[in-house]
């Protein structure tokens, strides 16, 4: 008899205690593989922390491969599930295509950015869902403060260091609490010039901070906020973002650089081509975490709406600490359908809710005993060493080092402002030149929103208004016009632009087309010769899969509509008032691609020959 085979998707909270756990119980009888986007898993709670610079990056991501030794992994996206034929398809890092045959399929995909109707706030927004949004985030935060320490205008100081973040639930008061911390630091330090500091904001239509909390805790952080100067505006939203700047609900306008979106989360949207009974966006479960009518499927995390035993009529929230639950449940009621043990229904307890604020300062109610002050640091810090599956002494020791020495206030500049658009499906991958775009989801992530005129921005065609270069990158908050960075106007030979117009030297090289060019100079990496992954077509839906019985994703992106559509940017010259002029050469492939976080400066390069610009 074969080995039963067990697919699981995503390695949030619930696809790794899902992972670990049937690793444990199926004692290597079973053949388990999952399938993830990256090769960690991500310790979200302590991901402000990450943007602030207390803790690096690889403190809160842990190694799959490291900690489940007994389980395949593949990296790589689901981008189509086929019941019938009991196969999961997917699409690798570097575009190449695979699929997964299974006798159990547990979906654990996650969630991503909570999206809304509002103008702008998809081109101008970043959200926080994903180890890139915070690398950036915090290279962001730490270039617009230096930038307004040297600014001699009142006016660009000010919006410069005004930092605007929508949504005071878990996550945005964490981060606005870090934020001014981090900021007020660095301007200690490096004074500015107008004698202005740092500006935080925490908005939200809710009535006041962190109303899923309770009240008492809920005024313990609105206080504490307060205490470090954060505006905190209840009742308030963002009408409209632009490049300058944000028009609020109640009609005034805040001049600023920094929007962080922190609304919320839903549902990963590849559920949503299953064609299986949903409840707003999640896919409906018994209490056994079973698809009904479906015995091999299960369903766990944010994507499964699982009924509350203890609160009948309603389902259980979408928090870290059910997915965690579920994954454990999950994995129990997985091997009892394979004939092992009993079903288990999932029944949860609270054990309460740990915030953590910065500093000494917390709010928390563990086992419903609300506490503030140290005491409450204390037990926060104390419940994630305890919750974490790893890296705890890393951990520990970088709260330590904080305590005693100073933060390293710089940018890295690794992660760009178009490597991490609002509107992803995908916020733990950051997007890089030559990979083909992730783009079938996104397009249902801004139908589903109804952000109406955002599901094509990121086909190939219009892409470069968005990515490195592209003239519209000075719409980014904090970027440059993609004129003035390296190498004169080299927007229109970046990925996704248009071809540049060749010099000389390079006019030597044929007249190969712009794909072509690609193909050569990735030295032979499938990364920009393999197929696009869920390119969205600016003409309307992509068909499904031809052959492969799986629903196309592009589909449901209808949502949207073709009307709202913003016009494609028209070929030709630049629309700058002068003459066209020729860039020069065209730069080599691995000449990383000029966004707005780079500063101006030459382009090197690597042949021996001198680019436009080499001294």
């Amino acid at each position: 008899m074969s080995r039963p085979r067990i697919v699981i998707v995503g390695a949030g909270f619930a696809g790794y205690r899902t992972a670990r756990t049937l690793s444990r119980l199926t004692r290597h009888q079973a053949d388990i593989t999952l399938l993830n986007p990256t090769d960690y898993f991500l310790y979200l709670p302590l991901l402000p922390q990450v943007a602030a610079g207390i803790l690096e990056p690889r403190r809160v991501s842990v190694s799959l491969s490291g900690t489940l030794p007994h389980v395949r992994l593949v990296l790589g996206e689901a981008d189509g599930i086929d019941l019938d034929g009991r196969s999961v398809h997917y699409t690798g890092p570097e575009g190449e295509e695979g699929t997964l045959a299974y006798d159990r399929l547990v979906l654990a995909a996650g969630s991503v950015n909570k999206l809304l109707p509002i103008p702008g706030v998809a081109e101008h927004a970043h959200g926080f869902r994903g180890l890139p949004e915070a690398l950036y985030l915090r290279d962001h935060v730490t270039r617009q403060v230096e930038l307004a320490a040297a600014a001699d205008d009142r006016a660009e100081c000010a919006a410069r260091c005004t930092f605007v973040v929508v949504g005071a639930g878990y996550t945005g008061t964490e981060v606005a609490a870090h934020g001014a911390m981090y900021t007020d630091a660095q301007v200690r330090r490096h004074p500015m010039r107008t004698g202005m500091r740092p500006r935080w904001m925490l908005l939200d239509v809710a009535p006041r901070v962190m109303p899923e909390m309770d009240e008492r805790l809920s005024r313990t952080a609105e206080r504490v906020l307060r205490q470090r100067g954060v505006e905190v505006r209840m009742g308030t939203s963002v009408q409209e973002a632009t490049h300058d700047g944000v028009v609020l609900t109640d009609g005034s306008t805040v001049d600023t650089r920094t929007l962080v979106w922190c609304v919320g989360v839903r549902p990963d949207p590849l559920v949503e081509s299953l064609g299986l009974p949903m409840e707003r966006g999640r896919l409906l479960v018994d209490p056994h975490l079973q698809v009904p009518g479906r015995p091999e499927l299960f369903a766990c995390g944010d994507v499964a709406a699982v009924p509350d035993l203890n609160q009948p009529g309603q389902y259980t929230p979408m928090t870290a600490q059910h997915a965690w639950r579920h994954g454990k449940v999950c994995a129990h009621n997985v091997v009892a359908s394979l004939g092992r043990g009993q079903r288990r229904a999932y029944r949860h307890r609270d054990m309460g809710f740990v915030v953590d604020l910065g500093g000494a300062k917390a709010a928390a109610n563990p086992l419903g005993l609300p506490m503030s002050g140290p005491a409450a640091g204390a037990v926060t810090r104390g419940y994630h060493l305890a919750a974490m599956p790893g890296n705890r002494v890393r951990v520990a020791a970088d709260w330590l080092l904080d305590a005693v020495l100073p933060r390293q206030a710089v940018q890295l500049g690794l992660v760009r402002s178009w490597s991490v658009p609002l509107e992803s499906s995908s916020p733990e991958v950051a997007r890089v030149p030559g990979r083909p775009e992730q783009s079938g989801k996104d397009a249902v992530a801004a139908g589903t929103a109804g952000t109406a005129g955002t599901a094509g921005k990121h086909a190939d065609g219009d892409d470069a208004k968005k990515q490195p270069g592209g003239e519209p990158a000075k719409k980014q908050p904090g970027g440059e016009p993609g004129k003035n960075q390296p190498g004169g106007e080299p927007a229109k030979n970046q990925p996704g632009g248009e071809p540049a117009k060749r010099g000389p030297e390079a006019a030597s090289a044929g007249s190969r087309s712009h794909g072509e060019r690609a193909k050569g100079s990735q030295s032979g990496s499938p990364r920009a010769s393999g197929k696009p992954r869920r390119a969205v077509e600016a003409a309307g839906p992509r068909p499904a899969r031809g052959g492969s019985g799986k629903p196309g994703k592009s589909s449901r992106a209808s949502g949207a509509g073709s009307a709202g559509k913003r016009p494609t940017a028209p070929s030709g010259p630049s629309r700058s008032a002068g003459p066209p002029t020729d860039p020069g050469p065209e730069p080599p492939a691995n000449q990383p691609p000029p966004g707005p976080d780079i500063a101006p400066g030459p382009v090197r390069r690597t042949d021996g020959r001198a680019a436009e610009g080499d001294s």
